[in-house]
């Protein structure tokens, strides 16, 4: 039995060498293209949704991409390129007797997140049931306002969830049908992936972890024992959310194997960006043009705020281009913290002055000194 781990890289389409913004770039090109709201008649798209979202979340953190990428060199092609060697594995799911193998849980909590790489039915233990067991949660990424972001909330979602299948109990057997001893894990729910010092005990792929298979497959899940369905679920979104910020939403994951609780659902937001303003930490800046004369003699102007209110901002005499006026309390507001609105002010030069334009500028430049 040969597999294959994922590649974060090759799921994103970028190099080993990709900056932090061409991995955020493509990471929202493809997330745009495969999320399930924009593909709700192909499952195939949300899986590949959650791949890459999972890709994102491990290479846009510089220290679990730095764990990450000792994991590739510790691994080789083996195992994240070509197809390594499975090899039956126990069913407690540790390393190797006796050997001094490479070890996800080496690295502390990335191992968490590599776990996935090997997970080929969404179950964690192998062999026979030990009783319920917590759920696996579930990672979505969800695009919203720029609005919404400073100011906080409601948005509906629509999650692709793994579930138990209810016609078979999750068992992946038709009802009245036995169950047959895996041949490719003797049993034991877990296979050994890797080769050389570098082994990952994970669940078989041939029985989903479960070390049995059906004789006769359940008809509505065609024997993985689990099937995927949409949930709906509101979420508010707190005031000041960054892009790329997380929000666990507890009890929203998967149903856990035979009753056990669910596990979580960890919201990633995707802020889009606003074409007025831009944030800079709590504050919120804009610019705004002005004209010469605006900027000679001084002049009142309104500006709009995140809230689409008008404020009336106060131009002074020989003001220049690129001065920052202060608008106070009207950025980012947290219970602890609130920013400003940074409104810098750049001049507009008339593109074609008339005669008595030009001649005016002249006359200016002249009683003023100017060179021209």
């Amino acid at each position: 039995m040969a597999t294959r781990a994922r590649d974060y890289y090759a799921i994103l389409g970028v190099g080993e060498k990709a900056t932090a913004d061409e991995i955020k770039k493509a990471y929202r090109n493809l997330a745009k293209k495969y999320h399930p709201d924009a593909n709700p008649d192909d499952p195939e798209a949300g899986e590949r949704f959650k791949q890459i979202a999972e890709a994102h979340g491990v290479l846009s953190d510089p220290d679990n991409r730095r764990k990450y990428d000792q994991l590739r060199r510790y691994g080789g092609p083996g195992a994240f390129g070509q197809a390594g060697r499975a090899r039956p594995g126990p069913a407690s799911g540790g390393g190797q007797p006796g050997g001094g193998g490479f070890r996800f849980e080496d690295l502390g909590g990335i191992g968490d997140i590599f776990s996935s790489i090997f997970d080929f039915g969404g179950r964690r233990g192998g062999g026979a049931r030990q009783g319920p067991s917590r759920g696996r949660d579930v990672e979505y990424m969800v695009e919203i306002g720029f609005r919404t972001a400073i100011r906080g909330g409601k948005v509906t979602v629509t999650v692709p969830i793994r579930e138990e299948c209810a016609t078979c109990d999750g068992s992946g057997a038709a009802p009245g049908t036995p169950l047959d001893t895996c041949a490719e894990c003797d049993g034991r729910g877990t296979v050994t992936f890797g080769q050389g010092s570098f082994s990952v005990p994970r669940p078989c792929p041939a029985c989903f972890g479960r070390g049995k298979v059906p004789r006769q497959p359940c008809s509505a899940c065609g024997g993985r024992g689990e099937l995927t369905t949409r949930r709906k679920i509101s979420l508010s979104v707190p005031p000041g959310t960054e892009d790329g910020s997380r929000l666990r939403v507890s009890g929203q994951g998967e149903r856990g194997p035979g009753g056990g609780r669910p596990g979580d659902l960890i919201v990633r937001f995707n802020v889009r960006e606003d074409s007025f303003f831009e944030r800079d930490g709590l504050d919120l800046v804009c610019e705004v043009p002005i004209n010469l004369a605006q900027a000679a003699l001084g002049s009142k102007i309104r500006v709009r705020t995140v809230d689409k209110k008008k404020i009336v901002l106060k131009i002074p005499p020989g003001t220049q281009s690129g001065t920052v006026f202060r608008v106070k309390g009207q950025g980012v507001k947290r219970r602890d913290a609130a920013g400003d609105q940074l409104v810098r002010v750049v001049i507009r030069m008339p593109k074609d002055l008339s005669d008595e334009g030009r001649e005016a500028i002249e006359r200016l430049a002249e009683v003023e000194g100017l060179k021209h």
